[in-house]
């Protein structure tokens, strides 16, 4: 009998369209898998398991089931983002219960290409920390469940990383996708401002947070980006969706099997003063640069031109994000950590709503990026912290553990360009390694290009050894 629980979205999805499996079969089975390892990973909120069925069979009476980029492939949805009939609660008691009445963009867009929803993931409250913890569970790293999943897609990144789904959806406002991935070894892509259609919170903490994918694979990766951001480049449909691009934000202009030399930059140096990055996220980041040269890269090392003044400004950008996202909510029902952050913020909303320190940062490095398409730095600066209820801890604490291990992912979404990170490696605990590429506007197929070459270099393991199907593959 063939297993399903633990293959790539891209492989669920050809079988579905040829018929060898049916949508229920290939959901059921993932079910069960979540059902088998989530009490210790903590990565769903809630499933849909009679809906995800259901709906499962909706997708194989579909008269374009042949055609469908997705088809059949189960996908779980981090909980700061609408699906139709369920309630968004945003990892917070604060929130409303009520079920929405519309998916969200995203959620409507992979449905349209065939994804079944089978739930909703953990976050923090209000996605705030770089932590998944909170009043609905802790999200762990399935590769070493003492430690967290990262935040704030945390238990989006959790639940690839188990192989309880191939793919899934999260977003990122100050590293909230890539800051798991890296935790969890996965592909983790915040594109770049208006690529995928964002509409996160209150404004999209200022326009700095992005909807992108979470996979095991580059191919899964560029399979989910293309559909979120609506060209379905993958089908060869070739359509332009709401985020205004075309079939080439997929492709990059490039064609397949064609190779490209590109100039890279390799900076293993903390944008923030004071911060430092531990050894073995700098080897890696090193020995990456390595590969790409061998490869046929032009690399060098090269530090960005970090201002001085990066750690007040994503600060202020970051408590602002949450102090609108707090209007309106009882403070009573929020952890005290989130109503320190939220009352700083609020000092900050109208200084850096005109932006005026991201478009300096962005001046600052443009001519950086016209002198190196893509700049290679560590994903994170040390392992992720232990799972623990750092919701119940001060706000001093959450915010030093949170900059000291992630502080080189914040200044991409100041900018809005895009970044990913990518596996690489494994860690003395056994847990994966991770670097991260950063690149221009409307380099996301250059940067999975590249992520996709290391891929092919230094391969990785693709689910934590948690047992079951699809075990370590």
């Amino acid at each position: 009998m063939t297993s399903w629980a633990g293959r790539t979205a891209a492989e669920i999805a050809a079988a579905v369209r040829e018929k060898r499996v049916t949508p229920r079969e290939v959901v059921a089975e993932h079910l069960a898998r979540i059902e088998l390892l989530d009490a210790r990973v903590g990565a769903f909120r809630t499933l849909r398991a009679t809906a995800a069925l259901a709906e499962a069979d909706e997708v194989a009476a579909r008269a374009d089931l042949a055609e469908l980029p997705l088809a059949g492939v189960p996908v779980a949805v981090k909980d700061n983002l609408a699906v139709r009939g369920e309630s968004t609660r945003n990892g917070t008691a604060a929130s409303p219960d009520a079920p929405a009445d519309e998916d969200h963009v995203t959620v409507a867009r992979l449905r349209a290409a065939g994804a079944v929803v089978v739930g909703l993931t953990n976050c923090p409250e209000l996605c705030v920390f770089g932590t998944t913890e909170g009043v609905y569970g802790t999200a762990r790293n399935p590769w070493d469940t003492t430690r967290t999943a990262g935040g704030s897609s945390g238990g989006s990144a959790a639940a690839v990383a188990a192989g309880m789904v191939p793919i899934a959806l999260g977003n990122d406002g100050m590293g909230s996708l890539r800051i798991p991935a890296a935790n969890c070894g996965l592909i983790g892509l915040k594109p770049g401002h208006g690529v995928v259609p964002a509409g996160i919170g209150h404004g999209d903490w200022f326009g700095m947070s992005e909807n992108g994918p979470l996979a095991t694979t580059v191919e899964d990766a560029r399979l989910m980006f293309s559909v979120l951001a609506g060209t379905r480049a993958e089908t060869g449909a070739g359509t332009e969706g709401a985020a205004g691009v075309g079939p080439e934000a997929a492709t990059g202009g490039v064609r397949a099997g064609e190779s490209v030399t590109r100039t890279v930059a390799v900076s293993v140096r903390s944008p923030l003063v004071g911060v430092t990055v531990s050894r073995p996220y700098a080897d890696a980041a090193r020995e990456a640069g390595e590969l790409l040269a061998g490869a046929g890269h032009r690399v060098r090392r090269a530090d960005p031109p970090y201002p001085v003044w990066l750690g007040t400004t994503s600060l202020a950008h970051w408590t602002a994000g949450t102090a609108v996202d707090a209007e309106g909510l009882d403070p009573r029902r929020l952890a005290r950590r989130t109503r320190v952050h939220a009352a700083l913020g609020r000092r900050f909303v109208g200084s850096v709503r005109g932006g005026v320190r991201r478009e300096q940062l962005r001046e600052r490095f443009e001519p950086f990026f016209a002198e190196h398409e893509v700049l290679l730095t560590p994903a994170l600066a040390r392992r992720g912290p232990a799972a623990a209820e750092w919701h119940r801890r001060g706000w001093l604490r959450n915010v030093l553990v949170n900059t000291n291990y992630s502080p080189l992912t914040p200044p991409w979404n100041l900018t809005g360009w895009p970044a990913v990170a990518v596996p690489f490696g494994t860690l003395a605990s056994g847990v994966p390694g991770a670097v991260q590429l950063v690149g221009r506007p409307g380099s996301e197929a250059v940067l999975l290009e590249l992520a996709g070459q290391l891929e092919e270099l230094r391969p990785w393991r693709r689910t934590a050894p948690l047992g079951g199907a699809g075990e370590g593959l």
